[in-house]
């Protein structure tokens, strides 16, 4: 079984850090409205949590 590491902090309000083993990302948003996480591996993604029978949406960007 590999070994993992993944750690979140809390910056400000609406504000995380992610780190794991290969990355870090910084993640905006939350609540009520949409997410913006932002890699250091370029990947761009935007979710939102959507009411109802439809459920979650996410869809991601990749900067190249």
């Amino acid at each position: 079984m590999p070994i993992t590491f993944r750690k979140s902090f809390r910056i400000l309000p609406g504000v995380r850090l992610n780190i794991n083993r290969r990355s870090w990302s910084v993640t905006l948003g939350g609540g009520p409205g949409p997410r913006h996480t932002i890699s250091s591996t370029g990947r761009r993604t935007t979710s939102l949590d959507l009411p109802g029978p439809l459920g979650y949406r996410s869809t991601r960007r990749r900067n190249r």
